[in-house]
């Protein structure tokens, strides 16, 4: 079985690609320089050789050659003056133990011609510029030259650029090497962190870099994301327990009757009527957690328009009857959703208003430009500042004993929070400081594309009136014949900041 090759670090292969684009930039470099450099370096004596073969041309013609002839300073010491027949009549003083600088001879057409001579064994070699002293056949030649200057009559200088293209090349490697590792010395830091983090210890938090570079801004990412899951975990903890103790009530109770019912035969009726309403509430405690795990997952294909007007008159509608619920409606008021879980939400805000009210409830929709607002209000104790954050979490009563004994899971408003905030809602708790004291909850969600209600009530939430029989009352003072109207109030002007 062959094992998966492990890749090379990240620092690695940074050093390698600095390394091998050092040597495909640095090599290649080396050849065109020594190229350029030995072509600049003949064209120079070229240059100069013609130059000083003019000169002395021109002394020629004029009469007046000096013998030895006399260099221009300008390192073209070798010059001779040959005759037609190759007897050499003037040279330098430099060329004067050397034998003849080169036996060419310029074609008749030609005027100048430029010529290496080199030794046997290729080295000592000298560039030569051969000139005409006149067009005629029979004129005499210039031969101006020099020996080959160390760069070009050396063979090592070539190698020598390759040597140092590739010593850069190892310092470009070395060098990104360290730099790179140095640079990510931060993401060790934050691996070696993150591996001591486990479920045992969820605290831990990575070490941030200072500044504001991609580093830092990954560490402190990092840290955010791990407060978040230490959070989570802290809350599925905090949850598990509360889960094992509620569902442990009731299964205690059942217990408890049924080992009543056997010491007890006499009282076995009564004491299967308790044990079969702990088996309720047991029943719906499962429900409302199977209904939370599912809540996230429901596919987006699930959803469809639903009338959250007609579905609050329908929701009140079947509900038994224990204290008057008043409903102030604006009609076609369409968000998109779940109906069930929209429906469970409506039923666990009238569960949770009739459990506290204390005469009344009162419910509310309204519309706004964009959103569709659910207002359901309860005459009962304002809840504490500190507790209505905490009144959403899961199995959270700030009354335990009462809420039992009245039949609920502590998971109503849990499962109102999910679903509201699973459609892209929002849902918070108010004080009512107008009139008589109480708690109002309110519901925002996004109004369905294209909602008819939105035009029929395109009104902000602080213009609506719940006292206005004509802002769309579609059942003003629910079971009045039973009850006596009460105003609700304005659910814009009570709002405690």
């Amino acid at each position: 079985m062959l094992l998966p090759r492990r890749s090379p670090s990240l620092r690695a292969r940074l050093a390698l690609l600095a390394t091998g684009t050092a040597a495909i930039l640095l090599i290649p470099l080396a050849i065109v320089v020594h190229v350029l450099v030995r072509d600049m370096v003949a064209d120079r004596i070229w240059d100069r050789s013609l130059d000083t073969a003019t000169s002395v041309a021109a002394q020629i013609r004029d009469g007046h050659l000096p013998n030895p002839i006399p260099t221009g300073g300008n390192d073209i010491d070798l010059i001779e003056v040959a005759a037609p027949d190759g007897r050499v009549v003037a040279e330098s003083s430099a060329a004067g133990h050397l034998p003849r600088l080169s036996p060419l001879r310029p074609a008749p057409d030609r005027e100048v011609t430029q010529t290496t001579a080199c030794s046997p064994a290729g080295r000592d070699c000298l560039y030569v510029t051969v000139l005409r002293v006149s067009p005629e056949a029979g004129s005499d030649l210039v031969y101006a030259g020099r020996a080959a200057p160390g760069i070009l009559d050396t063979s090592v200088t070539l190698p020598a650029l390759l040597l140092a293209a590739l010593l850069l090349t190892a310092l470009a490697g070395w060098t990104a090497y360290n730099v790179t590792g140095r640079a990510l010395r931060p993401v060790e830091a934050i691996r070696s962190e993150l591996a001591e983090i486990t479920d045992r210890n969820p605290g831990g938090r990575v070490p941030e870099p200072p500044g504001d570079d991609e580093f830092s801004r990954l560490a402190q990412a990092a840290n955010d994301a791990l407060s978040r899951l230490d959070t989570t975990i802290q809350r599925q903890r905090q949850f598990a327990a509360d889960a094992s103790h509620e569902l442990l009530t009731p299964i205690a109770g059942i217990r408890a009757q049924l080992e009543g019912a056997r010491l007890h035969p006499e009282d076995t009726a009564e004491a299967l009527c308790a044990a079969l309403r702990d088996t309720d509430r047991l029943e719906a405690i499962v429900a409302d957690l199977l209904l939370l795990a599912r809540i996230p997952t429901v596919p987006e294909t699930a959803r469809e328009e639903v009338d959250l007007s007609h579905l609050v008159v329908t929701e009140i509608e079947r509900r038994p009857e224990r204290l008057p619920i008043h409903l102030h409606n604006t009609p076609g008021v369409t968000v998109k959703g779940v109906r069930r879980h929209l429906a469970r939400v409506v039923a666990n805000l009238l569960d949770n208003a009739e459990r506290h009210a204390l005469t009344v409830v009162c419910v509310r929709v309204a519309c706004t430009e964009d959103a569709a607002v659910l207002y359901v209000r309860n005459d009962g104790l304002p809840i504490p500042e500190a507790d209505r954050e905490r009144i959403f979490e899961r199995f959270y009563r700030t009354d335990a004993a009462r809420s039992r004994d009245r039949g609920g899971t502590g998971l109503g408003l849990a499962i109102a929070r999910e679903v509201v905030e699973a459609h892209g809602g929002s849902i918070r708790v108010e004080d009512v400081t107008d009139g008589d004291p109480g708690v109002r909850f309110v519901i925002t969600l996004p109004l369905a594309p294209d909602d008819p209600g939105a035009g029929a009530a395109n009104l902000p939430a602080d213009d609506l009136d719940a006292d206005d029989p004509d802002a769309g009352d579609l059942a003003a003072d629910y079971r009045a014949a039973d009850h006596r109207t009460r105003d609700c109030g304005d659910p814009a002007g009570d709002t405690q900041s």
